[in-house]
Formats: structure tokens, sequence, C-alpha cells
């Protein structure tokens, strides 16, 4: 005999509809499944079989076939248990005929168990969308699904395939799943609060400044001056979350199979914190399945990345397109997927290995070639898309023992939202489709919202010398701006020509004299003399 049932599969962000056909003939016996199945399905053959046979139903002793379609598609996963064992009892005349709106999703215990599986959210959004109105899923998976589209399609959570098959025969019907409500205020409360942050007001401003406009941020200085403090508080001061930006965000967390059991939608900006021995694939994502990686998970959140230096070259270089353009595309000789990757860097780093250069009063160990290696380790093109670079002074011993109070994460995150709600406003015009702050601004509308005024001459003119950050010669050599007067970071940056023979044969190149060697002509600024 013949049999169909319905059920989804995952393919990157997105479900597609499966077709489980079941056929039973003479022969001797045998079970085997045909149309791209992975180790995990083929292995639920052994998992159906044990739990028809625990569950008190007869096991047919022929020749079973089964063929999940599209066969070009490789299927992956244990979600097909359900269906599997539904598919077989129908073809052996067990069970009536499954009806043609209702479709399964569940990993199988040997005992007929229902085990929660990964991925229900977009194949819950997928079923809605072919038509499905009957959606059976483990008890544990109810919340997710019911997320998907509760107004045209119901979602039945179910213990054990017992129940499913009962609700079938119509013995005992299931009671659909209630969707719980979607509430991002109280994902504040979870954040640690920016009072407990003493000093350290120009990072503290930074940080505000990056909420508001969604800009990434280096936060750098020497141990113990709050960097991570001030990095995990972000997401406390952040707008909440959207549903669009938590249906998208909540998809991701359930490929990834990282969504708590029993949760509906994510109401709280993700942060994810990697640690620097993170390979390349970790922060990208892939694997024979596809599995997003921390710039994925972070989206619509917060990727902090601690010692930055401390990372492979690799893995910092992967960041430089998610950055860019928001998304990330996993590719291999299997297929490729893409993944949504809009998040706020964070990266925290010391200014020199042992993390006490320019301290004012503990020595630095470092030689000045170990300084320049040490910074020379994030390269160009990841700095060029950072927006803001903070240098973190100690806090004084009077500041840590403060009688006023800092700014509360309630505080500042009022103005934050002043600072959103104004952007929308300007944002809702033409033009400015998806934009949503002033950091996924393009550069066309870049030049249309902030036009540049003319440079001031005369008597107006800014001096020659100046107390400002170096120009890129000098942020070459260090690895980010550094504080030096422009007159004198150009004159300590030159160009000689060396006339020692290399090995390519040429005598002519450019040898670059370190600024070390004029330490002595250059004037820091005076306390409380402050930079222009």
């Amino acid at each position: 005999m013949y049999s169909v049932t319905r059920s989804f599969g995952l393919n990157g962000l997105s479900g597609f509809a499966v077709a489980v056909e079941a056929d039973i003939s003479g022969g001797l016996p045998a079970f085997s499944i045909v149309g791209l199945p992975d180790s995990a399905v083929r292995e639920s053959a052994d998992r159906v079989r044990a739990a028809i046979k625990n569950l008190g139903f007869k096991f047919p002793d022929r020749r079973i076939t089964i063929n999940l379609a599209p066969a070009d598609v490789r299927k992956t996963g244990p979600v097909y248990d359900l269906p599997l064992l539904l598919a077989v009892l129908t073809a052996s005349g067990q069970l009536e005929d499954v009806p043609a709106d209702a479709a399964f999703l569940g990993e199988l215990a040997l005992d007929g168990t229902l085990r929660p599986v990964s991925g229900v959210l977009p194949m819950a959004l997928a079923a809605a969308e072919n038509g499905i109105h009957a959606l059976y899923v483990p008890a544990e998976n109810a919340a997710e699904a019911a997320e998907a589209c509760a107004d045209s399609m119901a979602v039945y959570p179910a213990h054990t395939a017992r129940e499913v098959v009962d609700a079938l025969r119509g013995i005992s019907p299931l009671a659909p799943a209630a969707v719980v409500p979607f509430d991002p205020a109280d994902a504040w409360a979870q954040v640690p609060d920016f009072a407990d942050v003493m000093g350290q007001s120009l990072a503290r401003r930074a940080m505000v400044i990056a909420a508001a406009g969604g800009h990434n941020v280096l936060l750098i200085g020497a141990p113990g001056t709050g960097k991570s403090m001030l990095a995990k508080r972000l997401p406390g001061i952040l707008p909440p979350l959207t549903r669009e930006e938590a249906v998208e965000t909540t998809k991701i967390y359930s490929i990834a199979g990282q969504l708590p059991q029993g949760r509906g939608l994510i109401s709280a900006r993700p942060f994810r914190s990697p640690h620097h021995s993170a390979s390349a694939a970790a922060l990208a994502g892939g694997g024979a399945q596809f599995r997003p990686g921390e710039c994925s998970l972070a989206n619509c959140g917060v990727l902090f990345l601690d010692e930055l230096p401390e990372f492979s070259r690799e893995s910092l270089e992967v960041l430089r397109q998610p950055l860019e353009d928001g998304q990330i595309t996993v590719s291999r000789a299997a297929g490729s997927a893409t993944y949504p990757s809009r998040f706020q860097l964070v990266a925290a780093m010391n200014p020199c290995k042992c993390g006490y250069y320019g301290h004012p009063t503990r020595q630095c160990t470092c030689s000045p070639s170990a300084v320049r290696q040490y910074r020379s380790r994030v390269s160009g093109p990841l700095l060029d898309r950072i927006d803001l670079c903070v240098e973190m002074d100690p806090i004084a011993f009077d500041e840590l023992h403060a009688v006023v109070p800092s700014e509360s994460s309630a505080d500042l995150r009022k103005q934050v939202l002043a600072a959103r709600a104004i952007q929308a406003k300007r944002y809702a015009a033409p033009g400015f489709e998806g934009v949503l702050c002033n950091a996924q601004l393009t550069a066309g509308q870049v030049r249309r919202v902030c036009r540049m005024t003319p440079p001031p001459s005369g008597c107006c003119a800014p001096p020659t010398t100046l107390w400002a950050f170096p120009p890129a010669p000098m942020t070459a050599s260090f690895g980010w701006p550094a504080r030096w007067p422009i007159w004198q970071a150009n004159s300590c940056w030159m160009r000689t020509v060396c006339w020692k023979p290399c090995s390519t044969g040429h005598r002519k190149k450019w040898k670059y004299k370190s600024f070390f060697v004029f330490a002595s002509q250059i004037r820091l600024p005076r306390k409380g003399e402050g930079f222009v």
C-alpha cells in the first residue's frame, strides 16, 4: 500500500515542504529510505521500528520503501521520525489517511516519546505559507511554532507519538498551543546597569553615541579600566526589539539549537562574546549543515570581541563582509546559505602586549617594535569599519569612591530612544527604505542628509599647529590614531633613501624612520591643556 505524510525541512534560514511517501510491497523484509537522506535520517529507520513495537502497533514484516520528496534536496536531522512513523502505520492499514492540510515534526525516542528538534520556527513559517492548518510538534517546540501564524494555523503540542495517533483517530483531541505574549521591555532587567561603572565619562558618552547611531566601537585601555563592563552593559541602553527583528533572531537561534525550550520569541537583544581562540568557521558559520556562526547569532544585538589582537588574523578578516553588508553567505561544496548579521561590534584591546603602554603609574615592559607588532595584528580594513575609537585612562581612587552616583542605564536609554525617534522621523522620507539608524546609511544617503560646509578661511582658519589626531601615515605606524601634534607627527614620519643592497638586486627603496627616534622632539600636552 501507498501513503504520504507532509513534513518540512531546513535550507539555510528558510523551510521547505517535504512529502514523506511510504510504500509497503511484497518481498524480503527491508526498510530503505531514499531522497538524499543524511546519517541521522537513515538511522531513523531503527528508531521508527522500535517505537512502533513499543507503542503496541505491529511492524510490517515486508519490504518498506520511504521516499523524501523533493529527492534532489538533502534532508538532514531527526525531524522526520514522526512523519515516518505515521506514514508506515498508514501504509500498513493501522491508521487512516492523515489530513492533507496537516504536517508533522519531531524526533522519536525508542519508546515513542517525542523529543524537541531545532529549526521549528522557520519550518512553521513555511508550513503556514504552504496552506497547512494543523501542525503537530513536540511539546517543547510548541511555543516557538505558535509564533509563526496563530491566525491561520493551529499548533498541537504532543509528548508521545501515541497522543498524535489518538488525536488523528479522534479518540483524544489535542489542545492547540497558546501564543506567548511578546514583551521586549522585560529584557532590560536582565542586563547589568551602567550605574555600576564609576568614572569613564568619555567612554560612557561614546557608548551612548554608539547605541543611538548603531555604530561600532573600539575600546583601548590598560587592564582594569572597565572595557568589558561597558561592553556588557551596552544592550541595556539599546532600543527594544521590534517583532520583525525578534522573529528573525529567533529563527537563527532555533536553527542553531540554542533556543531555550518552551520559549517563544526572543525578547532581549543578543550579546555574544566568543573567546579569542574562536576559529573563522566559528565566527562565520558553516559545517555540513550550514550552522550560523557568532556573526549571525549576534544579529540585532552586540558582538563583543575582548582582547581583539589575540584573535587570529583569519578570524578577524571574516568580519569585514558582515560589517559592510549586514549578511554573510556560507558556501560549501554541498551548497550555500545566507544568514543576516546586522550587529554592533564592540572590541576591546590593550595598548600593548603587557597592557601598560602609556600608563601613568606602571611602566611598560614592551619594546617599541613589540608595541608596533602587537598593534599591527588588527588590519586597517577592519579598523576602517569601526566608527568610534575610545582611549580609556585608569580611574583615580577619588572617582572610585565618589559620592555622586553615575547615570543609570534607564537615564542613558532615554537619550538613546530620543535620538532614535529623531532618526526614525528623518528616515521616514522616500529613499531611506530599510534604514533604521545612522550606521545603516549608504554613501549617497550620507551625502543627502549630511552636507559638508566649506572649510573656514581668513581669520577663522585653524592655526598651523593643532593638538589633534595624526594623519594616516602615523595611523599606519601606530595601528590607530594617537595623540600627537600634526606637524610634529609628520616630521617624525619621514622617508629616506636606503642604498643597502637587498635580495632582489634593487638598491633604491624607501625606509621609514621610527617615531621613537624623535621622542625627545615631541611635546605631550600638559595636564589641563586638553585637545582642540
